[in-house]
């Protein structure tokens, strides 16, 4: 079989692969937005002049024929709300760079909110979900270039499988999403395997009977975390974006630096008064989003 012909197939491969997706359930679960019916950044957010936002994405897809075409096919969340086209992300990552905006790790932010010194300036942190391979061939070559540090947030019992219409990176494509990223590269912790809705697309650790169900399976995370990465986690995201009273009060005892949610918002110090960063919003980057997120830091 020639080179030709075997591209040809798995091209073709690919294309069946991403348009059965296409027709895979889209699922209509409601992510936590803050005020925002379409994740821009709500009103009073808009008004903040110094502080931190928080980008979050998922897929970092390439503009190839399948990919346009299940886009084109599909109502699928995972293509629209959850996806950003490699060129847009590149452009986002050049925008940041162009208007020198400064780019932080999680850590920084933590020393920087919790800091007697007040923010002044406007500044991002960049964390993905999941953790897929469109976040490692895709997303990483890119932010190395700018050299701008980032988290994942790992499923650290999912890896390696389809979720949701995506191949999640194994531990060893993480290991050398790692080495790749180097120090740029920080790992937090998204659920060890509760990362998933009931048939009636309710959170599975919203439910009440799961919370114990919920602390064992926080404590396999990072068990996984430490053994894979030789990295004590001190960060950690919802998946779909919030939890309940009880597992945010289990959260707090667990000596996270930092919780991710979906809630729209910038993480503020006026030096008085800080963000709670049990609590830390996040702004999902999609083509909606986008327009806002560009206008705030774009505002002097």
């Amino acid at each position: 079989m020639s080179r030709t012909t075997r591209k040809i197939i798995i091209t073709i491969i690919g294309i069946v692969i991403v348009i059965a997706l296409a027709f895979t359930l889209k699922k209509n679960v409601q992510y936590d937005r803050g005020a925002s019916e379409n994740y821009s950044l709500d009103k009073q957010s808009e008004k903040v002049n110094n502080g931190i936002m928080v980008f979050c994405y998922h897929r970092v897809l390439k503009n190839s024929l399948g990919v346009n075409i299940a886009k084109t096919l599909s109502t699928n969340s995972q293509l629209h709300d959850f996806e950003v086209p490699i060129n847009q992300f590149e452009y986002q990552m050049k925008f940041l760079h162009d208007h020198h905006i400064k780019v932080i790790s999680g850590d920084q932010m933590v020393k920087m909110t919790n800091s007697k010194k007040p923010i002044k300036g406007k500044y991002a942190v960049l964390t993905f979900d999941d953790i897929d391979r469109s976040t490692i061939d895709n997303a990483i070559p890119v932010m190395k270039k700018y050299k701008f540090p980032f988290t994942t947030f790992i499923i650290t019992g999912n890896t390696g499988e389809y979720r949701e219409g995506t191949k999640l990176a194994t531990w060893n494509q993480i290991h050398y999403a790692k080495k790749m990223a180097g120090d740029l590269m920080t790992v937090g912790l998204h659920t060890n395997n509760m990362h998933y809705l009931t048939k009636s697309l309710v959170p599975i650790f919203d439910l009440k009977q799961n919370y114990h169900k919920f602390t064992k399976d926080f404590a396999v995370s990072r068990k996984v975390m430490r053994k894979e990465m030789n990295y004590y986690a001190n960060s950690f995201a919802y998946p779909y974006g919030g939890g309940t009273t009880q597992t945010n009060d289990f959260l707090h005892t667990q000596h996270l630096d930092w919780i991710a949610t979906l809630d729209s918002g910038i993480v503020q110090n006026n030096g008085h008064k800080h963000s709670n960063l049990q609590y830390t919003p996040r702004m999902i980057i999609n083509n909606n989003s986008w327009p806002s997120i560009a206008e705030w830091f774009s505002k002097k």
